[in-house]
């Protein structure tokens, strides 16, 4: 038997929250088998992140960019739902708009996570 309860979480106060905290990446659930996160970089950032242990979803909740999955190029934008496999290196490059993801890993996030 397990301890964890249920939660609700409003998407427009989550991502507020996380847009103060001037690090990219804010985690707001974490259990065993999954975590989830925003991740926000503005327009012209790069970003820094390596491939993670984990298996990963991104919803783009705003924002216009390129998904570069081991070195092929894909447009993303409002509304784009992206899987990543486990141990598999992408990034996000030639941010065109800030950039708002929700974000869920596998197994409960990605080892060093920074939130």
């Amino acid at each position: 038997m397990t301890d964890l309860k249920p939660r609700i979480f409003d998407l427009a106060d989550l991502v507020k929250k996380s847009e103060g905290r001037g690090r990219p990446y804010m985690e707001f659930l974490r259990v065993p088998a999954l975590s989830s996160g925003i991740y926000q970089l503005s327009a012209g950032a790069q970003d820094r992140q390596a491939a993670h242990d984990e298996d990963e979803v991104y919803f783009v909740l705003k924002g216009k960019a390129q998904l570069v999955i081991d070195g092929e190029q894909s447009p993303i934008a409002r509304g784009s739902i992206l899987y990543i496999p486990a141990d598999t290196n992408h990034e996000f490059i030639d941010i065109e708009e800030d950039l708002s993801l929700l974000v869920f890993f596998g197994s409960g996030g990605p080892s060093g996570a920074e939130v």
